[in-house]
């Protein structure tokens, strides 16, 4: 910025006492630097640290994972680790180098490369991406000083340790800073961090008082100082370092430094000097690839191909035997064959063994067409398609945000099919993370008359349990109806469509309240006590909207700023704070007529989890001293005054009824203070700030909480952290579709109950298992082992309860908060708790820590065996979700911390059922199907050539023309196995979500059992021998063409070849339930494609088409024998499977094929009774969600009916 500019004149060193506190002077000493503080930054001289010692990093950062050096040598190896690639890689050098190989060195060297090259260029393309994204962030611009106080624009990968940065409002940090001064004149920022830690709410960093007059551009001119400090190191909250300066020692720490990727907020410029660069900054030392994820279904893919390769080992051996017993026995009669000559010196009649120990190299090349050389190719494919199918779904693109769903990573798609339990968040995942005003008690007296989404639903919910329709229901029009509209009604209830607030953050409907009438209440004096602490007693900065007119806050917490709109809406609007005042336009005494008031703060006390309360302290316009506090009810309850309890009886019982609405409540008092208290308090308190050493804060604290008692009670507010739209809907759906659910939260014990009543995963009668134990703070250490064995006899006497239910319907709800569930996932005791846990419907962990629920995760992801779904969109669930199977984030308020360490992204909770029972189903059932079909086809093929080496002295001559087959797994067979793995749908979307029972198919693996999976295998088997023997007995001694010839090699191996096109490409269409277009072309395009290779490779030169030269315009076409061979073969080869499919289909039919059949014949638009009735047969029996409170109802009411009966 320019000279001249006027910096901002609001000095707050007076407020922050704890994490933002005022930096140490000189005389509080420097830090004394040992090992691992070896760093030292000249300011404003970079040169120096172009060249050693003091040569540091670049600030150009690279997440990449190749480069253009290390593309192809890295690229190559992570093929090449592929059993099977490194398999044919061996092959091609082999064929190329030796005259062991039956084929030809280019028919093995071309499939391998045009494999290994389609799946290099995909990471490649994959890379570029993020290559591309690291240069928009390289390239960015920042202020930084060149010379003589001039500041002129830099691309950040060119700043180095050294530089003088100006960064300006709204702008991210470059590198790791150290704060000298900013537009404020105490030299205080604020800065996000949502891109580090997650958290919307603003920290505030000040600088050095020596550094503050370095206040415009001009100063920088001769500024010199140097840093000796840390060196890089992950640790965000920690700094360690000294500012030499003016032949002075000064200490640095945390509260001086800003990291790169954080944002400067509400401060118009700050100047800082580049610490850390590039990788060395703390972010990017933070930065940690996430953790290698491979699919269930790709693990056992591994073991078939290890099963293959042991078949492929043992036809060699047998081969190589064969070969040997012929070399030494026949070999000798067959003369015309002229063994061991220049061209052939393999076959030795004198050495058998070594013949067989060559021939058997032969043999593992021959029959290397077991091995699917593209099958991970063609999955890749696939995968990256399907993943480009999720991410176009408009159902998932949420229109407020404009945000569609996205698959971070298409290597875990089919799991989504496979999911056996969702760990989710609540705060932001299940609810919106939107702090709305909803209710307050003031006086003992409650105001509010809207209810929250809890109170809708238990309202709705008591009504059905009394079989009326209070909340006047819209009655279906007949009985079949009623699973729908309830269904319909809940979505009405819950979500509120219609009842959006219109001023975002306040929901509050009181007319006692609003519009100057509460002037006209009682307790007029307590109420306007209540508006001037809900304005007064925070910490956040106004900004005014020129648009609206209106002030908009930057709070510290979403609470904080719904407190600040409601007080705004009560008429008490926070406009300014400067140094040392907040200015309050108050409605008051006249509604119409906003006084502007000022209240001269000398004190703010910060809320930490530890204090559980906030305080200010403030002069009036009159000059009275006040105490304003706010905190929770158990804290501010202890430091009430015995004249300050008036309310607390009633205001008591409030509180227990916003708990039970799901609301999060903060009481408020005040106390009066007079000058010789304040004066004398603020004298010690001034001491214990300026404490040297590790207690500082312990006596602040301890300073401060003399000061925070004998206070008032006034009054209490309620706010609501509302429940995102679809969720009960979603929850339902999940359960039906037999998904476990678990909520792992932070909020308290009584929040999270009744968001699992709104959400239906609690419900009147159901049995609740609550496992929790005293304050372990307040515990004895002696009595730790008492406490864990406490913890251990509940779990015991929860699992007998549970042992010991008779009523098969009677379920089971298990709620544990953080401090207990650290015993319970103790290794002597986590069995047990897991044990206990998977016996319950529903699982409710409150209170829970980030390493908590990666550890609950863990522990359900090893102890059952089965798959994992983590949810959640902030900071504190990355752990989670990394250490799930399957990690989805949420984008909310939270960061995008969540998303960036996730496999999957949605907007929304309520994309989760789609995501799974959509998408997760069809993705499963399509890698599955192709799968099983690759390996069908390639020993369909293989073998074939196995049969003919017993025909053919296991001599090593192929059945085949080497061109054929090279076209085999690349071109002829390849695009209708894709067809089949992005296409294939055995049912609609909107069918999935009318039979969510379908999703059990995945769950229970069956279709990629080893049942199926032999099955498949079993019946390439049959197939190859069928093409193999058919073709053989048909051309053994028949003529061939016209003029009596038999088929010679050429004729009978492009034959056998026409048949396994033929079967593998029908085989493909059985398997098939959804046709389009594509499927069509690609499948019969496949067969055509053949026909058009094999007249085209028989014009080419003989010298090249060698025995197919004019093969099938010559010899096949004009052969009806060939045509009859063709079909007679393909019907012998399908006849099995399809006599299968039609058996199953009649006798033994699954879940889709009842619903396919129903769909056919369009029963679910002539017969709605029965496709009603087909709908809620297809659901899983579940014990949670809104389904089954209606399950429970049903059963209610038979009961009254039998009894009236009787």
């Amino acid at each position: 910025m320019a000279r001249g500019r006027i910096r901002a004149k609001i000095r707050r060193s007076s407020l922050h006492t704890f994490a933002c506190y005022r930096s140490r002077t000189r005389e509080d000493g420097p830090h004394q630097l040992g090992p691992g503080y070896s760093r030292e930054v000249h300011c404003n001289e970079p040169e120096i640290h172009e060249k050693k010692p003091l040569k540091y990093c670049s600030n150009y950062i690279s997440t990449t994972k190749y480069n253009i050096i290390t593309f192809l040598p890295k690229a190559l190896f992570e093929q090449f680790r592929r059993v099977a690639n490194l398999y044919f890689l061996m092959a091609a050098i082999v064929s190329a180098t030796t005259n062991l190989s039956p084929f030809s060195g280019f028919s093995m060297i071309a499939p391998l490369v045009f494999v290994v090259g389609l799946s290099m260029a995909k990471e490649a393309l994959e890379d570029s991406r993020r290559f591309v994204q690291d240069m928009k962030v390289n390239h960015r611009k920042v202020g930084v000083h060149k010379e003589d106080g001039v500041f002129g624009s830099k691309s950040w990968m060119k700043i180095q340790v050294g530089d003088i940065i100006k960064v300006e409002k709204d702008k991210f940090f470059p590198a790791d800073l150290l704060l000298l001064s900013s537009s404020y004149e105490d030299g205080i920022c604020y800065v996000e961090t949502m891109n580090l830690d997650g958290e919307t709410n603003l920290k505030v960093k000040r600088a050095l008082e020596v550094t503050l007059p370095l206040e415009d551009d001009e100063a920088f001119k001769q500024f010199s100082a140097t840093i000796k400090c840390e060196d890089p190191n992950p640790n965000l909250y920690t700094f360690v370092g000294n500012l030499e300066y003016d032949r002075q020692v000064y200490p640095l720490d945390p509260s001086q430094i800003l990291l790169r990727d954080s944002k400067l907020r509400n401060t118009a410029y700050v100047y800082g000097v580049a610490i850390f660069t590039g990788h060395d900054s703390k972010v990017m030392q933070n930065s940690t690839n996430s953790p290698s994820k491979r699919s269930r279904i790709e693990l056992q893919m591994d073991k078939i191909i290890y099963l293959l390769f042991i078949v492929l080992l043992f036809i060699s051996f047998a081969s190589s035997i064969g070969f040997a017993v012929d070399a030494k026995l026949e070999l000798p009669n067959w003369w015309y064959l002229q063994p061991m000559n220049k061209v052939n010196n393999v076959v030795d009649p004198n050495k058998p063994e070594k013949s067989s120990i060559l021939h058997l190299v032969t043999a593992l090349i021959l029959y290397g067409y077991l091995i699917p050389i593209s099958l991970y190719v063609s999955i890749e494919v696939v995968k990256v398609l399907q993943a480009l199918f999720i991410n176009q779904d408009i159902s998932m693109y949420d229109d407020e945000s404009g945000t569609p769903a996205q698959a971070r990573t298409s290597n875990l798609n089919e799991e989504l099919g496979q999911i056996d339990t969702i760990l989710s968040d609540k705060t932001g995942t299940l609810t919106c993370n939107q702090m709305d005003f909803l209710k307050c008690s003031i006086a003992g007296t409650a105001y509010g008359m809207r209810a929250s989404d809890v109170e809708l639903a238990a309202a709705k919910q008591m009504a059905e349990d009394l079989g009326g329709h209070d909340l006047e229901m819209p009655r279906p029009e007949n009985e079949n109806d009623f699973h729908g509209s309830e269904i319909e009604l809940e979505s009405v209830i819950t979500s509120q469509d219609d009842f959006k607030p219109a001023i975002k953050g306040f929901s509050f409907e009181d007319d006692r309240l609003m519009n100057g009438n509460w002037l006209k209440e009682p307790n007029a004096d307590v109420i306007l006590l209540f508006f001037r602490i809900l304005s007064v007693c925070h910490s956040a900065i106004p900004e005014l909207n020129e648009e609206t007119g209106n002030f908009q806050y930057e709070a510290e917490s979403p609470d904080e700023g719904a407190f600040l709109v409601a007080a705004r809406e009560f008429g008490f609007e926070f406009c300014t704070r400067t140094q040392s005042s907040i200015f309050v336009r108050e409605r008051y005494p006249s509604f119409q007529e906003p006084i502007e008031r000022e209240f001269k703060v000398l004190n703010l006390l910060e809320f930490t989890s530890k204090r559980k309360r906030m305080s200010v302290i403030v002069r009036d316009a009159s000059g009275q001293l006040l105490l304003l506090c706010k905190g929770a009810d158990s804290i501010i309850y202890d430091r009430l005054s015995k004249n300050g309890r008036k309310f607390e009886e009633a205001m008591t019982k409030h509180l227990n009824e916003y708990g039970e609405a799901g609301l999060r409540t903060l009481v408020l008092a005040y106390k009066k203070l007079d000058e010789a208290e304040y004066s004398a308090w603020n004298e010690e308190f001034t001491k214990a700030k300026s404490t040297i050493g590790g207690d500082r804060d312990a006596m602040l604290e301890k300073v401060s909480d003399t000061m925070e008692r004998d206070l008032i009670l006034v009054g209490a507010t309620a706010v609501e952290d509302k429940l995102q739209k679809g969720v009960p809907q979603c929850i339902d759906k999940l359960a039906q579709a037999g998904l476990k659910i678990w909520v792992l939260t932070g909020d308290k014990m009584e929040t999270a109950i009744n968001i699992g009543y709104a959400c239906s995963l609690l419900r009147q009668g159901m049995k609740q298992i609550c496992i929790t134990t005293m304050n372990p703070d307040s515990v004895a250490q002696e009595s730790k082992q008492a406490m864990k064995e406490n913890v251990l006899k509940q779990i015991t006497n929860g699992s007998q309860m549970i042992e010991c239910e008779k009523d098969p319907h009677a379920a089971f709800a298990l709620i544990i908060d953080g401090k207990t569930l650290a015993y319970a996932l103790e290794n002597d005791m986590k069995h047990q708790f897991l044990s206990l846990a998977v016996n319950c419907s529903s699982v409710i962990c409150c209170r829970v820590s980030p390493k908590q629920k990666a550890l609950v995760t863990r522990l359900v992801k090893v102890g059952t065996g089965k798959i994992t779904l983590g949810i959640g969109d902030g900071a504190n669930d990355v752990g989670m979700i990394q250490e799930a199977d399957i990690g989805v984030g949420i984008s909310g308020a939270e960061g995008m911390q969540a998303v960036m360490a996730s496999d999957f992204s949605i907007a929304q909770f309520r994309y989760l059922e789609r995501l799974l029972v959509v998408h997760g189903h069809w993705c499963y059932k399509r890698i599955a199907q192709m799968i099983c079909y690759f390996f069908y086809k390639n020993i369909c093929f293989g073998l074939t050539l196995f049969y003919f080496e017993a025909f053919a002295g296991f001599s090593g001559q192929s059945v085949y023309d080497d061109s054929y087959m090279m076209l085999f797994n690349v071109i002829l067979t390849s695009l209708p196995v894709i067809a089949l793995g992005v296409f294939e749908q055995d049912v609609p979307s909107d069918v999935c979500l009318k039979f969510p029972a379908l999703y059990q198919q995945g769950t229970k693996n069956l279709f990629f059992d080893w049942y199926r999976i032999l099955g498949w295998l079993g019946n390439g088997i049959y197939t190859s021998l069928i093409i193999f023997f058919l073709n053989i007995i048909i051309f053994y001694d028949q003529a061939f063409q016209s003029g009596g010839q038999t088929a010679d090699l050429t004729a009978l191996g492009t034959t056998m070849f026409t048949c396994v096109i033929w079967a593998v490409n029908c085989q493909i269409a059985l398997t098939m339930s959804h046709f389009t277009w594509i499927q069509h072309i690609l499948i019969w395009g496949s067969i055509a494609t053949w026909y058009i290779v094999l007249l085209i490779y028989g014009r080419i030169a003989p010298i090249y088409s060698k025995y197919a030269f004019r093969i099938l315009e010559e010899a096949l076409a004009p052969a009806p024998i060939y045509w009859c061979t063709t079909l007679l073969v393909t019907l012998m080869c399908i006849l099995p499977y399809f006599a299968h499919i039609a058996y199953q289909r009649s006798l033994s039919p699954m879940d889709h094929h009842i619903i396919q059949e129903i769909k056919y014949y369009r029963k679910d638009e002539k017969d709605r009774h029965m496709w009603k009735r087909e709908g809620s047969k297809a659901r899983q029996k579940t014990k949670i969600g809104f389904t089954a409170r209606v399950d429970a109802k049903i059963r209610q009411l038979k009961g009254r009916l039998h009894k009236k009966k009787v």
